[in-house]
């Protein structure tokens, strides 16, 4: 395998809406530039992209996956990212370690939810955009007066400098060529061949518009640099030398987003698309200075955080893509491979990686050796002996390292901060189908957890359920069906139980007298307790108020032990009660029958007894809500929200876009996620997170009651 140097790399991150063709317009791509024999397809699991085994079953990309093209003395990095809305999370992360997107637009139905969302990422950290316009073979593309109006929503969309750098030539034989507006060249293709095109004569159909388009482009490129529009004012026109070199740098600034068209599915327009990337493009050494944090000695200690994530001092780094630079990876991905084990894929993002190197994880501050280093062509590790600055790789292997963690030499410590991954959505109950499969869960999870960081799995403390959190239903379906289908462990979603909790409105004071009489010695044990509600958050609190030793004092910790043990117990129905003072204030004993376990049980009966006279309430957990929507969407999720007993807190409008922040019982939220999608049509997302407690209204309270098991005298008496 041939090494390149960070100025023959291009990284491009190959986005878009699901469904638009992506994962087959890559393999067009790896197929034009003779790396694969055919053509992959989606449909019988072929595509290099498309080889996890839940992936090709659905048929849809659900996490990002890497592969490689060699053109014309360069060498493209292509990172396939997932379309549909529940693995979005996925894309951003591929932004980092990119160097420009190319976001793919269905010739069918124009800009697409998913399509918007991803621009914004990219938008967010000022990734440099190619616009492709795939599927122009398809029937229902439209017309020529139809991309018309595509070329001008996408300019009201995404702003005037979108601008297409190419015309499609479609006749009655179909789409089979395209116009280069720089050259002023058309490349005409047989569909269904190879992908390399030959020069033509550009159609006297679309001659005027070419003309025009030219024109168009040329003015565009000239008005960010003043020499350019001296030159386009005294010429008329910018020469091709000089045209080419500008448009590079106005790709490369994010003052230029062309647009291209072509057909995955057909492959047509493929070589041009590639020769496009190799000159326009801009290369990881043409990139500014990458900002990192600045990892002190002092820090060694730091405790790395549950997220990945360590608590930065404030010590910016501008650290250049270089190989003169000390050697710096940072881990976008993880993969679990049934036969390698976890394979790491990481971006050289200074400095020179050769093979068997040893470095520091400085997120985990643990030394890591790299051995047999590799670069990704899908699933397929090919083996190189040295990756130059800009360039991807993979190791197989690695003993603590994990995405988002940053490695490199141990004199030159950074730290690159991970892409921020949104809180997980949604959180089910998960139940292993049996004792075997029990065994296996908490493995099999972990390993699903180091390849999707959405992924949350643990045991909530207060109903004892095993819960696995992701971004949303067929997010979490995905991942049982991967346990199935790769770590034979079979498991069942359920609804998660409602943390609901107990407390009182009222105050209550109650004797509690346990006398039981049997051979030998007896039982017996005598407290009055008086019980008062606290504000929210104020636990159980117990008080000790005898006086003249009405109970010894050796028996008052039973009589505290008697009334936590009742108030984790629960009494309307069963769950914990909280916000409330207990405080025991006389009482009687007997010399001979008086012992611990007799006041513990005295005290249990006075707690309840407390309880039935001191008005008592469910409480159910509110959540906070932040929920991002467009516009066009506000006043339907408003509604919903209304008439999920949610109270909105705020409102926020930013470009096309509102944040709305509310509070809603986290009983009104377990299906949101799939409501959100079908008000926004996926163009929406919520986070939420828990805030606090409130009485639960008496007609909701009566049906939770009725469902629930109330803890009964025999209960008692264990």
């Amino acid at each position: 395998m041939k090494v390149y140097l960070g100025s023959d790399i291009r990284n491009v991150a190959v986005v878009g809406h699901a469904h638009c063709g992506k994962t087959t317009l890559i393999s067009a791509l790896l197929h034009a530039a003779k790396m694969t024999p055919t053509r992959g397809r989606v449909e019988d699991g072929s595509a290099v992209t498309a080889y996890d085994e839940e992936e090709v079953a659905r048929r849809t990309t659900m996490s990002n996956a890497v592969a490689f093209a060699e053109w014309d003395g360069i060498k493209i990095n292509f990172i396939d990212t997932p379309g549909f809305h529940m693995f979005v999370h996925e894309t951003r992360a591929a932004m980092l370690p990119a160097e420009v997107a190319a976001v793919l637009v269905n010739a069918q139905t124009g800009i697409e939810p998913v399509t918007d969302r991803v621009w914004k990422y990219a938008a967010e950290v000022n990734l440099p955009r190619v616009v492709v316009v795939n599927q122009v073979d398809h029937p229902k593309a439209d017309s020529r007066i139809g991309r018309q109006r595509m070329i001008e929503l996408m300019q009201e969309k995404w702003g005037r400098q979108i601008v297409p750098v190419q015309l499609p030539i479609v006749d009655q034989i179909g789409f089979h060529g395209v116009v280069d507006l720089v050259t002023m060249k058309a490349y005409l293709y047989k569909p269904d061949g190879d992908g390399r095109g030959e020069v033509g004569v550009i159609p006297e159909a679309i001659k005027a518009d070419a003309k025009a388009a030219h024109e168009a482009l040329v003015e565009l490129v000239a008005e960010g640099k003043d020499e350019l529009m001296e030159e386009f004012f005294s010429e008329g026109t910018i020469p091709e030398e000089h045209l080419i070199g500008a448009l590079h740098e106005a790709i490369r600034e994010d003052r230029i987003f062309p647009v291209l068209y072509m057909s995955g599915l057909r492959n047509v327009g493929t070589d041009h698309l590639l020769d496009f990337l190799k000159v326009y493009a801009p290369a990881p050494t043409e990139r500014e200075p990458v900002a990192a944090h600045g990892i002190l000695h002092s820090m060694r200690s730091t405790r790395v955080n549950g997220s990945g994530a360590v608590d930065l001092q404030d010590e910016i780094v501008m650290r250049k893509v270089g190989d003169e630079e000390p050697l710096a990876l940072y881990v976008y991905k993880t993969m679990t491979d049934p036969f390698a084990g976890r394979i790491s894929f990481f971006k050289v993002v200074s400095g020179m990686m050769k093979t068997d190197k040893s470095v520091v994880n400085f997120t985990r501050q643990e030394p890591e050796r790299l051995c047999h280093l590799s670069i990704m062509q899908g699933r397929k590790a090919v083996e190189v002996q040295e990756l130059h600055a800009g360039d991807l790789g993979a190791v197989a292997k690695l003993r603590v390292t994990l995405t988002g963690d940053t490695l490199g030499d141990k004199s030159h410590e950074i730290f690159l901060e991970p892409v921020a991954m949104p809180e997980p959505a949604m959180t089910y109950a998960i139940e292993p189908k049996s004792r075997a499969d029990e065994d296996k869960l908490a493995p099999a999870l972990h390993k699903v957890m180091e390849e999707d960081s959405m992924v949350r799995f643990f045991r909530d403390p207060q109903t004892n359920e095993f819960l696995v959190a992701g971004a949303g239903q067929q997010h979490i379906e995905a991942v049982v069906s991967k346990l199935k289908r790769r770590y034979h462990t079979d498991v069942t979603l359920k609804a998660p139980k409602i943390p609901y909790l107990e407390t009182v409105r009222g105050r209550a004071e109650a004797q509690g007298r346990y006398k039981k009489q049997t051979g030998g010695h007896g039982q017996y044990g005598d407290c009055k307790i008086r019980m008062e509600a606290l504000p929210r958050g104020g636990g159980v609190v117990f008080a000790n108020d005898i006086f003249g030793g009405a109970i010894p004092r050796q028996y008052v910790p039973a009589v505290e032990k008697g009334i936590r043990e009742s108030a984790a117990r629960g009494f309307l129905a069963g769950y914990p009660v909280v916000d409330i003072k207990v405080t025991v204030f006389d009482g009687s004993y007997h010399d001979v029958d008086s012992s611990e376990m007799s006041f513990k049980m005295a005290a249990r009966l006075a707690f309840r007894k407390c309880m039935e006279q001191a008005k008592p309430v469910l409480l159910e957990p509110v959540m906070r809500v932040e929920i991002e929507t467009p516009d066009d969407f506000a006043g339907a999720l408003l509604g919903d929200l209304n008439s999920r007993r949610g109270r909105v807190q705020g409102m926020e409008s930013a470009g096309a876009g509102t944040t709305v922040r509310a509070e809603v019982p986290m009983a009104e939220m377990l299906s949101y996620g799939t409501t959100l999608t079908s008000i926004t049509q996926g163009r929406g997302s919520f986070r939420m997170e828990m805030d606090h407690y409130e009485v639960v209204p008496p007609v909701l309270a009566e049906k939770v009651l009725a469902n629930a098991k109330r803890p009964n005298q025999d209960e008692l008496e264990e």
